[in-house]
């Protein structure tokens, strides 16, 4: 399994893949998802978990990290959509995993200054361009703010932290 980086979220989610199968990887990190392109076309890894943009060559054999598949529906194929991409679960791994990628404020900030990047970040979402980007790169479009962020947080703080042990990741 190639990755970018160590014990980064691409070996994390490697360790939950083992986890969920089974099946144990010997993980192999690279400086950034184009390295880890060139390994997985070049047939020196077997496998990678790069983000959708970094794969499109190898999508057919991917499957989603999430509890559903991806809702883009225009083809980047003469025949498939990247909605046609299945699940892990759907394909017999059972395992999920959704990439932390958050905007987070220095303690003491104002409700009104929160409030005014949150509206910031609405608008951002509503141009041409923050959709053509999304959709270009299959991204998940997930968008929460306080209490529901912050139990998204702790749940997923608890998922790595048994994950990162598992893996020995952790200093005892």
């Amino acid at each position: 399994m190639g990755g970018t980086g160590s014990k980064s979220e691409d070996q994390i989610i490697t360790v939950a893949l083992e986890k969920a199968t089974g099946a144990k990887f010997t993980y192999l990190p690279f400086k950034g998802g184009g390295d880890v392109a060139v390994q997985l076309v070049g047939n020196h890894i077997d496998s990678s978990v790069n983000n959708p943009i970094e794969a499109v060559a190898q999508w057919r054999a991917q499957c989603v990290f999430d509890d559903t598949r991806m809702p883009y529906k225009e083809k980047i194929t003469p025949t498939q959509s990247w909605n046609d991409v299945p699940t892990c679960k759907e394909v017999g791994v059972p395992t999920d995993y959704v990439m932390l990628r958050g905007i987070f404020m220095a303690p003491g900030v104002t409700q009104e200054q929160v409030d005014y990047y949150i509206n910031v970040f609405k608008k951002v979402r509503e141009t041409p361009e923050w959709k053509k980007f999304m959709a270009d790169g299959a991204f998940n479009q997930t968008f929460m703010t306080g209490k529901e962020f912050n139990n998204w947080l702790t749940l997923n703080e608890a998922l790595h932290k048994q994950l990162m042990a598992e893996a020995g990741f952790l200093a005892k």
